[in-house]
């Protein structure tokens, strides 16, 4: 490493040297490729019009793929005339829907509405729901189990604020989803981790599969799931499932790969079953890792609520829907606040369940209110306060009167700023939107398709290998066959222009919290605010703001996308060894060369993660920016969405998929060559 320091201090004498053309070849590979690009941009409306070509700014229509098509029909199909003979295709998605709406059916009822006989004005209440000082005495229990009072206090005082500030029924219907598809994302994620492991086989197979689920558009198999199961909460419960699930497949299987080879043989020898040795040795060495993919899956499915109000969750993700749609902020914003303050519950109950320690059991002889006094208080809390409800309407709901609100707050604070800083906004909307977004929009929407495919596949290939570079190229091609080039275009300026200031926003201040203890305190909770507001959220003051259009849409993608920027560049930074700086400061380096060619040039990896990251939040944002009248791929998945299109949702969405796919290959190329060159790997 001290050699690295000194090769670092030194390396403007590498000048004139036989290595330097070694340099200078991928430079002028780059440079010969933009200029290429720029000009082949700049000069296809002329090409166009000289040449009368359509061809070269749009694939030609009678060559496109009817992929879409053959997808809308396959699906009716399925849905409509696939019959085993004892039962139709229906029959099984009525079956599943059946499994899946009798659980939430009943949580529901316990946290909502209580049980009821009958329908309508003629139901007749069994039994009444929990009162909401039962629900938050459980919760309290919990965090008193799971860790201790300070987090019994942070719980508490969560779902309290959903109380006071009128959140509460929203709230429940939102957690009834979430404790139906945490399970069931738990479970079907553990599975195929445990199948991952067994089979690397099946592992590579399954692969391609949750790239595939992790970067396709929520929006484009929502499309599919309408149709095979209707609208109403199970569809948004199968839909929240696929999308948490990934995670948790994933660290299933890099967890019991993990665990060390001298606690497998001792489970071997002591005459441990496969069987025994996956659930009584694996499963548990493994816990701790495997809770963090628990984590991930409750942090989804909380930000997959507001999407799936769209095709009939409810809760508070339709409460945030209803509100962007009246542009209402204070409501949005409240509604928004509350899906954060309840992922921070939960998001801290799960991690301190993920390092609890195991404690000494109660002796056997004490009477069971003495060996779970804590377990006994808070049965005996639910039942008075749940029986008292039936009598007492304070104890059944919070008291409307008691209730406070902040939607007068924020909408007298957007309507504040609106009057006296109205000129300001518009003179820098319009500068970005003169200088950054209209170039640069001009740029990828002039790119002929046939040159763009080279292109991807020449640099692709150039940073990760011909395989990458093959395929990327015949991802590309894809696109443009499908008839979606311009809107690919759109997708990929957006993308860029966003994620280039989310990073030169981002770095600098993750740089900053990197190196002070004070910042990194302030900087970390603006971040994990940013990080726990549901993406909807961005929409409302934004568009209140900037009005709809590809600005508001940029504003909103870097607000979302901006927290892996300054997350990973403090890591990075952190992550130098002080044995490197000391040998830097020894050779005489100031503070600003230690920072410039040492600790950034060591957190390369570090900073190309953090992009990879910003990419692939900027990506899953531009879908939902959709709804602020972008043209874009999204916009293509949100049409679809409101038709029930199937194929047109599924095709636009895999485009979208493959253009994230391509970025993940290449900044991942990128952060292993840097890996590697720092000897790092």
């Amino acid at each position: 490493m001290t050699d690295q320091v000194h090769e670092e201090a030194n390396s403007t004498q590498t000048a004139g040297t036989p290595l330097a053309g070694l340099v200078t070849a991928p430079r002028l590979f780059w440079a010969g490729l933009f200029l290429t690009t720029w000009a082949l941009s700049t000069w296809s409306m002329s090409l166009y019009k000289a040449l009368d070509a359509r061809w070269i700014i749009r694939y030609p229509a009678k060559y496109e793929l009817n992929l879409d098509s053959w997808i809308s029909s396959a699906m009716n199909w399925l849905v409509d005339d696939l019959d085993f003979g004892i039962f139709t295709f229906r029959d099984v998605t009525r079956f599943l829907s059946a499994l899946i709406e009798a659980p939430y059916d009943i949580v529901r009822d316990f946290l909502v509405s209580g049980f009821l006989l009958g329908q309508g004005q003629q139901a007749v209440e069994l039994a009444p729901p929990l009162s909401w000082i039962a629900i938050i005495a459980i919760f309290v229990g919990l965090a008193l189990y799971a860790k201790d009072r300070m987090l019994a206090v942070l719980v508490g005082g969560c779902f309290t604020y959903l109380a006071v500030f009128g959140q509460w029924d929203s709230a429940m219907v939102t957690l009834a989803s979430v404790l139906i598809a945490v399970p069931l994302g738990i479970a079907g994620g553990l599975m195929l981790g445990i199948l991952a492991y067994r089979h690397p086989v099946f592992d590579r197979m399954l692969r391609p599969v949750l790239d595939l689920m992790q970067t396709v558009p929520v929006f484009a198999y929502l499309v599919p799931i309408l149709v095979l199961f209707g609208f109403g909460p199970v569809a948004a419960l199968i839909a929240t499932v696929i999308y948490a699930m990934p995670p948790m497949v994933r660290i299933s299987t890099v967890a019991l790969q993990s665990v060390p080879e001298e606690v497998i043989e001792a489970g071997r020898m002591v005459g441990c079953r496969p069987h025994q040795l996956m659930w009584k040795v694996l499963i548990p060495t493994a816990m701790p890792s495997l809770m963090v993919g628990v984590n991930q899956v409750i942090m989804l499915s909380l930000n997959m609520v507001i999407i799936a109000s769209m095709i009939g969750a409810g809760g508070l993700g339709y409460d945030v829907l209803t509100a962007l749609r009246r542009l209402d902020i204070g409501g949005g914003v409240e509604a928004g606040l509350a899906i954060v303050v309840m992922a921070i519950a939960l998001d801290r109950l799960s991690q301190a369940f993920a390092i609890r320690r195991v404690r000494p059991r109660p002796e056997p002889g004490l009477p069971f209110y003495k060996r779970h006094p804590r377990l006994t208080l808070v049965a005996a809390i639910a039942a008075v306060t749940t029986l008292a409800g039936a009598y007492i309407p304070a104890f059944r709901e919070y008291p409307e009167s008691l209730t406070l609100t902040t939607g007068t707050f924020w909408n007298t604070v957007m309507e504040w700023i609106n009057v006296n800083f109205f000129d300001a906004i518009e003179a820098v909307k319009t500068l970005l939107l003169n200088v950054l977004l209209l170039p640069v929009k001009r740029f990828f929407a002039g790119i002929p398709w046939p040159w763009g495919i080279l292109a991807v596949g020449l640099a692709t290939a150039r940073v990760g290998g011909l395989r990458l570079g093959l395929m990327a190229a015949a991802m590309t091609a894809f696109i443009a066959a499908s008839g979606l080039w311009r809107e690919a275009m759109t997708t990929v300026y957006l993308c860029s222009v966003s994620v280039l200031l989310a990073s030169l926003i981002g770095i600098p201040f993750g740089i900053w919290a990197g190196q002070s203890a004070r910042a990194n305190s302030v900087i970390s909770v603006v971040i994990d605010t940013l990080q726990t507001l549901p993406s909807f959220v961005y929409l409302i003051p934004v568009v209140m703001l900037f009005r709809v259009g590809d600005f508001s849409a940029m504003i909103a993608i870097v607000l979302y996308a901006i927290v892996p920027a300054v997350r990973y560049a403090a890591h990075g930074i952190r992550s130098v060894d002080n044995e490197v700086i000391e040998a830097g400061k020894v050779s005489g380096c100031t503070e600003r060369q230690i920072l410039w060619r040492i600790k950034l040039p060591l957190a390369a990896p570090s900073l190309l993660l953090g992009l990879n990251q910003t990419i692939m939040l900027a990506i899953s944002m531009l879908v939902i920016t959709a709804l602020v009248g972008t043209r874009d791929l999204g916009q293509e998945v949100y049409i679809a969405l409101t038709k029930a299109n199937t194929g047109q949702g599924i095709v636009a969405g895999l485009s979208v998929a493959f253009i994230a796919i391509i970025a993940d290959r290449v900044v991942t190329a990128l952060a292993r060559s840097s890996q590697e060159r720092l000897g790092l790997k």
